[in-house]
C-alpha cells in the first residue's frame, strides 16, 4: 500500500457499466472524504463528469484521466492511490501495464478477473516485485470468486471449531441464482479462448486445477463436466460455468494460507438441478445449454441489466464439508443482488476498503481476497453488501 497517497481508492473504469455501479455504491454509502476518500478514473474527463452527476456523487468527487494504452498516465494515477480498483477488462487485453505499475509503485490493486491463464502470467511476472514494494495485488474480487473462496474459508473455520481440524473435501453447490453474468465476463472468456487458439500452453493452465499454485500440486480433483447424481445430496447436479476459475482460486487460497485446508484438499463446484427424472432433465438442459455466459443475446461489455433487474437478482450457494470420519458441515452463502453486477459492484468496493483500512498486516504479493482478508471481509460483506454466511448443519 502507498501510505502517503492522496486517495484511499481510485475506481479505474468508472465510466463503464460496472465501474459506474462501484462509484455509485461508494457515493451512496460512504460519500467522499469521510471514512473513504476516493476518485473516479477513466479515459475521458467529460464522461467521468457526466457519470459523477448521473449517479449523484458529490460535485467535488475527484476525476483522474488515465488510459490503459498510456503507461505514463497509469504511473501517475497509481502514485495518487493507496489502492486502484479496476473494472477495465478483459484484463489480459487491458490489465498488464496497470498490474506492473501498481507492483512497482507499492500501490494495492483489485480487479474482477476470471482469467486464470493471465493471472498466472501476472504471478510469474510481478509477484517478486510486489513483495518487495509492498503492493497487495488481489485478483477475482467479484462474484468470481469471493462468495466461493470465503464460503470455503467460513466452512473450514467452523470445521476447526467442530472437529479440531479442517475437512479434506468441500463441495460447492449452487442451489439457486437469478441474474446474468456480466458482459465483461463473456468478453474475458472470448479473449481467453482466442489466446488458447494461439498458445496451447493456455489450455494447459486452464485444465490444471493447480495452475495458480506454482510449485505446489495436489491430489486429483473431480472432473464433473457432465450431469451426475451427487450421493451426498441425492440430487442431480450439472456443471457450473464459473467453476473453472473459482476452484483454482480456492486452491490458491489454501496455498497462500500455508495449506490450512491440507495438502490433499479436494474441492469442486456444480449446480443443483433437482431430484428424480425432472432433476435429470434439468441437469442435462443446463449442460447442453452451457449455462449461458452472455453470448449473442447477452450483455456486451459496457452494458447490463437495469436497476430493477439487478435488485430482483440473487444467489444461494451451499458448501458441504466432508470429514474423513464421515462427519459433515453445511454452510450457506447468499447474495441479495444479481451476481454479475449488483452484488459484484458491492463486493469489490468493500474488498478495497477492507484492504486499505483493515489489512495493514498483509504483506506485499499477489493474493486472492479471501486468503488476504478472511473474516474481516466476511464481516464487511455481511454488514454492508447484502451477503450472508450461515452454518446450516
Amino acid at each position: 500500500m502507498n501510505p502517503a497517497a492522496e486517495f484511499d481508492i481510485i475506481v479505474y473504469g468508472a465510466s463503464g457499466f460496472t465501474g459506474r455501479l462501484v462509484a455509485e455504491y461508494l457515493s451512496q454509502r460512504y460519500g467522499n472524504g469521510g471514512e473513504v476518500k476516493w476518485a473516479m478514473a477513466g479515459r475521458s474527463a467529460d464522461k467521468l463528469a457526466a457519470v459523477r452527476d448521473e449517479i449523484g456523487a458529490p460535485a467535488d468527487t475527484p476525476l483522474v484521466v488515465a488510459d490503459a494504452s498510456d503507461s505514463a498516465s497509469l504511473d501517475a494515477m497509481v502514485r495518487r492511490a493507496k489502492a486502484v480498483l479496476t473494472t477495465v477488462g478483459p484484463y489480459q487485453l487491458y490489465g498488464n501495464e496497470l498490474v506492473a505499475a501498481c507492483a512497482a509503485a507499492g500501490t494495492d490493486y483489485l480487479d474482477l478477473s476470471g482469467e486464470p491463464a493471465w493471472m498466472r502470467w501476472m504471478i510469474d511476472a510481478h509477484e517478486a516485485t510486489a513483495k518487495k514494494s509492498g503492493a497487495r495485488i488481489l485478483f477475482s474480487c467479484g462474484f468470481d470468486s469471493i462468495p466461493f473462496e470465503l464460503g470455503v474459508f467460513f466452512l473450514q473455520e467452523e470445521a476447526k471449531r467442530r472437529f479440531g481440524a479442517a475437512v479434506p473435501q468441500v463441495k460447492g453447490r449452487v442451489r439457486a441464482m437469478q441474474g446474468s453474468f456480466s458482459g465483461g465476463t463473456a468478453a474475458s472468456l472470448k479473449a481467453t479462448m482466442a489466446a488458447a487458439a494461439k498458445d496451447p500452453g493456455v489450455l494447459d493452465l486452464l485444465r490444471n486445477p493447480f495452475s495458480l499454485t506454482p510449485g505446489a500440486e495436489g491430489p486429483k480433483q473431480p472432473n464433473l463436466t457432465r450431469p451426475a447424481v451427487d450421493p451426498d445430496l441425492d440430487r442431480w447436479v450439472a456443471p457450473f460455468v464459473m467453476a473453472p476459475i473459482n476452484t483454482k482460486n480456492v486452491h490458491r487460497s489454501n496455498f497462500l494460507l500455508n495449506h490450512a485446508y491440507g495438502r490433499d484438499f479436494v474441492y469442486d463446484e456444480m449446480m443443483i438441478a433437482g431430484a428424480g427424472e425432472r432433476g435429470e432433465a434439468v441437469a442435462k438442459a443446463i449442460t447442453e445449454g452451457g449455462a449461458s455466459m452472455g453470448g449473442e443475446g447477452g450483455p456486451k461489455p459496457g452494458e447490463g441489466p437495469d436497476k430493477a433487474e439487478r435488485e430482483a437478482g440473487f444467489y444461494d450457494v451451499l458448501f458441504l464439508g466432508l470429514a474423513a470420519d464421515g462427519g459433515q458441515i453445511r454452510v450457506g452463502v447468499k447474495g441479495d443482488r444479481d451476481p454479475g453486477y449488483g452484488s459484484t459492484s458491492k463486493i469489490i468496493a468493500e474488498a478495497a476498503i477492507c484492504l486499505v483500512k483493515e489489512a495493514a498486516d498483509v504483506p506485499g504479493g499477489i493474493w486472492v481476497p479471501g486468503a488476504a482478508l478472511g473474516a474481516k471481509l466476511i464481516d464487511r460483506l455481511q454488514k454492508n453488501a447484502g451477503l450472508t454466511f450461515e452454518v446450516e448443519a
